[in-house]
């Protein structure tokens, strides 16, 4: 055999290895296996158990401080949220309204997984207004109101939140708060509202308390629900105001969480955002074709169990939970 074909022969089959070789190296990098990233289980908010919580709110009277109708939804709420989990502490204080009168309030707060130093918070106030001034009737403007989308609907809403926290737990801690005596102001005394608000910013339940960042749900079940940017969320918490609204978009709730600004409402969150220096947004109904810019019946005594709507319950209720569990 010439020397020379042997050499050449010998080369081609070391080449044929070598490319086989190759072929198996790049075909085990392309079939590599890649695990999927697990997929979070979102639950499914329920309008229809928000909606029964509002109801029994309702049930006991207006809860105007110092009344027996507020001291047996206090305890009503006190019950429900010990149902959900057992770290519930009642903040009995007092404060004094713009009229001087002196009233025992007590604020609320439910901790879910109270371990766990990255906590997001979540409140509403349960006190309903001592008079309806804004009612067309003026013979009513003493009369208290039921507050069923001003201040029971938030409420229904997060303890529907603390209803499903109790059957699934989310990666981080979650603080549930119910601000009493927040809706006793005058309005030509801002220093007067969420005086439960601000009596916790400066007493907190733990001591420094710090959440990551909180949401506040105020007027939140009325129908048409229309929930604007508010001048306050947007200067003390706009990454939480785009990170909110941007989940309302992506689940279907685009058109109710608009991409619009308003001014500043004096409200909850402003305390938690100026003494707390936690970032807090407002989620408040808006409406401008009203004259306080506020859902039509508010601070009269139609706000009642007919000015809440299960649908609205549904857009807020189901937004929040998403951006809690994927946290």
């Amino acid at each position: 055999m010439n020397n020379n074909f042997l050499k050449i022969s010998i080369f081609l089959i070391a080449l044929s290895f070598l490319s086989c070789a190759n072929t198996s190296t790049n075909n085990k990098a392309e079939n590599k296996i890649i695990v999927p990233t697990e997929k979070i289980n979102i639950p499914d908010f329920n309008a229809d158990s928000a909606y029964q919580f509002i109801e029994k709110q309702l049930a006991f009277g207006p809860r105007v401080p110092e009344s027996k109708a507020h001291k047996l939804c206090g305890d009503y709420l006190e019950k429900s949220l010990k149902r959900f989990t057992p770290n519930v502490i009642r903040q009995d204080f007092q404060t004094r309204l713009a009229n001087k009168t002196i009233v025992n309030g007590t604020n609320f707060i439910a901790s879910f997984l109270p371990e766990k130093k990255n906590r997001i918070l979540l409140c509403a106030h349960w006190d309903s207004r001592p008079f309806a001034d804004r009612d067309p009737d003026e013979s009513k403007h003493n009369t208290p109101i039921d507050g069923a989308n001003d201040g029971a609907s938030g409420v229904g809403v997060l303890l529907e939140i603390a209803r499903q926290l109790s059957f699934q737990n989310t990666n981080v801690g979650i603080d549930i708060l119910f601000f009493d005596v927040e809706d006793s102001g005058d309005y030509g005394s801002n220093d007067s509202w969420a005086l439960g608000a601000q009596y916790w910013a400066k007493n907190t339940h733990i001591p420094n308390y710090r959440a990551r960042f909180g949401i506040l749900l105020d007027m939140v079940g009325a129908a048409n629900p229309y929930f604007a940017k508010e001048s306050t969320s947007r200067q003390y918490a706009p990454d939480i105001l785009k990170k909110v609204w941007a989940t309302a978009n992506k689940i279907g709730y685009g058109t109710y969480f608009v991409d619009a600004n308003t001014g500043g409402i004096l409200d909850d969150h402003v305390y938690i955002n100026q003494i707390l220096s936690i970032p807090t947004i407002d989620i408040i109904h808006y409406n401008d074709q009203t004259t306080s810019g506020f859902f039509e019946h508010w601070h009269t005594t139609k706000d009642d169990l007919n000015s809440i709507d299960k649908f609205s319950l549904k857009v807020v209720g189901q937004t929040v939970i998403t951006v809690i569990y994927e946290e």
